[in-house]
């Protein structure tokens, strides 16, 4: 970590880049910068951004720019950028076109940014998360990609509305990649500290599994154009606070496995500790014999995807 003031960057000003910049500034976390190959839609973002310090009470610097240049010394730097899913789309339809501009995003980091920890974001997430550590050839452990933390929080949130609870009482853990294939646990997943199988009944938590898995569908196909941000935004920027103050979350995230969960040389969604030096550890759960078949049939479908699309 740098001394004084934490330097984050966001590659991407889009829908979800912009926010995962908002809800930084709303942390007080430091220096945020923004960039853009469109660089007018950066620092028009970060002007705007700017000129609401004083009603949060900001005192870092929010800046846009189309220069990586501008990142060199962040902390960490949150990868948005790559076309979003449209109706019909699938993360994987994604990646010819996404798997180019992550090669580009890659090399400007690798240069201007080499201290730094990535977070990805950008989908179809598990496989560009990959793609990213092999361009920059930076430690498996400083390229993370957020996808637990989103689909747990949008299970919590079914859970929440079905038991007629809090949405902060309830912790949900969703493994496995951040597509059709992710593996809800409602064994791992708890109510006020209660199992969710004691509140709801074994239909209710098979609907809500499913609708979790194909959360990130049912937004796209109601907003008919683009997909979903707010949500994956403010979860890449809980990962960066994670990492510049050294907290230690315990969550769900795409790692980098070397054997835990009979899985190796993919990323995909597992329990990490995140801190100062990014993955931090994996823990590996306990899982019946249909739950880790599930994981390692998520795991295996991405490696499947990592040779045949992407020549890995």
């Amino acid at each position: 970590m740098t001394s004084g003031r934490s330097k984050i960057a966001v590659i991407g000003a889009g829908n979800v880049g912009a926010t995962c910049a908002f809800v930084l500034a709303q942390m007080k976390l430091g220096d945020i910068v923004m960039l853009d190959i469109f660089e007018g839609f950066a620092k028009g973002k970060a002007l705007d951004m700017s000129q609401d310090a004083q009603v949060l009470n900001y005192d870092g610097n929010i800046t846009g720019t189309a220069d990586y240049a501008d990142i060199a010394g962040a902390d960490v730097v949150v990868v948005t950028s790559g076309f979003p899913r449209q109706p019909g789309m699938s993360r994987e339809d994604l990646i010819g076109k996404n798997a180019e501009i992550i090669t580009q995003v890659g090399t400007g980091i690798k240069e201007h940014a080499p201290d730094s920890i990535i977070v990805m974001v950008t989908n179809p997430l598990d496989l560009m998360t990959y793609h990213m550590q092999k361009i920059t050839g930076f430690p498996t452990h400083r390229v993370v990609g957020q996808a637990g933390i989103l689909d747990s929080a949008r299970m919590t949130h079914f859970i929440a509305d079905a038991v007629g609870c809090s949405e902060e009482d309830v912790q949900a853990m969703v493994l496995g990649g951040h597509g059709d294939t992710m593996v809800p646990l409602p064994r791992y997943t708890t109510v006020g500290g209660i199992s969710v199988d004691q509140l709801l009944d074994e239909e209710t938590i098979a609907a809500i599994c499913e609708r979790t898995a194909k959360g990130g569908g049912e937004i796209v196909k109601l907003l008919e154009r683009g997909s979903a941000f707010y949500a994956p935004g403010s979860a890449a920027a809980i990962m960066a606070e994670a990492i510049v103050q050294d907290r230690k979350r315990l969550i769900p995230a795409s790692a980098y496995l070397t054997g835990q969960y009979g899985l190796d040389e993919v990323y995909i969604g597992v329990p990490i500790i995140l801190g100062s030096n990014g993955v931090e550890k994996i823990i590996e759960l306990e899982l019946t014999e249909g739950e880790l078949s599930s994981l390692q049939g998520s795991g295996n479908f991405y490696k499947q995807q990592l040779s045949e699309l992407l020549g890995y």
